[in-house]
């Protein structure tokens, strides 16, 4: 059995990571996971915005929870898509999808496994 493992994020900086436009807080659950899964914390990179691209992600799940502002996505099979905070999406394995727009506070949980996956730029569906 595998230990419980507490995670103060608040103390961890935010850092670039998959989208020049977000930074990111790992939350400890791939380290916890053995990379089985992962957590973090985006947030919107001050003085950026979004820069569109259609792409997928190799990987068994993802899910998107607004903890704070708006973001809007389109996907391949619902179209736009706007996520206030308090509203979650749950992405199929290997759709195609882009990040349209955000607000400049967003804050947004993502959970993800495996916690490293390869991220594919596709056409336009």
């Amino acid at each position: 059995m595998s230990a419980t493992t507490v995670h103060h994020a608040a103390s961890d900086a935010f850092v670039g990571g998959l989208r020049a436009f977000f930074e990111y807080r790992d939350l400890g659950v791939a380290g916890a996971s053995g990379g089985k899964m992962g957590a973090h914390v985006i947030r919107a990179a001050p003085g950026t915005g979004a820069k569109p691209e259609w792409h997928t992600h190799d990987l068994a799940f993802q899910m998107v929870y607004v903890l704070k502002g708006w973001v809007e996505f389109e996907y391949e099979d619902a179209g736009f898509v706007r996520l206030e905070a308090g509203s979650s999406v749950y992405q199929p394995p290997g759709i195609r999808h882009r990040e349209v727009r955000h607000s400049d506070d967003v804050e947004m949980l993502e959970i993800t496994s495996p916690a490293e996956f390869v991220t594919t730029v596709v056409p336009a569906p």
